[in-house]
């Protein structure tokens, strides 16, 4: 039987000083197609979590592989084209200041040389999906939080990864948009098979869309299974689910067949 194993920590510790471990004696393994909210207290290494799988940390022990690959063992190239697989939302969005919404979201279509005419039609494509359309020329700093938000989504769907990791990516914003880039981030993973790790403290969330549970607490992590709750405890206020994600994806699709 195919191993259909995408992300694999075993025995995996991680510290920044050397000193004391923010993650301790780490193990688990995500299968491809997987949905997974990440939550937990501040500071308790939701974040570091998520910049060990996308290979910006380095573990102090254990083993993490990706596709299959130990990454102990891997080149700076071969680590990048593992990262050309997956996509990350960061929780300081990690825009680039000095590029208009419009370079930022089109970045890493540049860095996979797209061709200029493929680039503009999928930018443009993905701004007006996420209600910055006509925020393409301007720069970050000019933008709100949620705006940021928005854009730093953009920057990381836009591409269609295997796995995107997203570091609370609805913190910022209103039921509506939280709810509209939830049903994108379900549709990613229903129709993609994209694996997603999605790190929130938003309980409502985690009560409407029924998801398995990764917590990480006192340096370790552990895994609950999506349970049913009852109408009563539906106290999210944004829309009903529904696909929004159908037709972005087939223009994307249909823009990006060739570079």
């Amino acid at each position: 039987m195919e191993d259909k194993t995408v992300i694999s920590f075993a025995n995996v510790s991680a510290n920044y000083d050397s000193k004391h471990d923010v993650l301790n004696d780490v193990s688990f393994n995500i299968s491809a197609g997987s949905f997974y909210f990440l939550t937990g207290t501040s500071g308790a290494g939701k974040t570091t979590l998520l910049r060990l799988i996308y290979q910006l940390h380095k573990p102090a022990s254990g083993t993490i592989k990706l596709f299959g690959r130990d990454c102990h063992e891997l080149s700076r190239d071969d680590i990048s084209a593992l990262r050309n697989k997956m996509a990350i939302v960061f929780q300081s969005y990690s825009l680039i200041s000095h590029m208009t919404v419009f370079d930022n979201v089109a970045l890493p279509l540049r860095v996979r040389g797209f061709s200029n005419d493929k680039i503009k039609k999928l930018v443009t494509k993905t701004l007006e999906w996420v209600g910055l359309g006509k925020f393409a020329n301007v720069y970050p700093m000019e933008l709100s939080g949620g705006q940021q938000q928005r854009v730093s989504v953009a920057r990381a769907i836009i591409i269609q990864p295997e796995i995107l990791l997203a570091d609370e990516p609805t913190g910022n914003l209103d039921d509506e948009n939280a709810s509209r880039l939830m049903e994108l981030f379900i549709q990613m993973n229903k129709m993609m098979g994209t694996t997603i790790i999605l790190a929130t403290h938003n309980k409502k969330l985690m009560e409407t869309y029924k998801f398995p549970v990764i917590t990480v607490d006192n340096h370790h992590v552990t895994f609950s299974s999506a349970t049913d709750k009852t109408e009563s405890v539906r106290k999210w206020k944004g829309p009903q689910p529904q696909n929004y994600f159908t037709d972005l994806s087939k223009q994307l699709e249909e823009i990006g067949k060739d570079k």
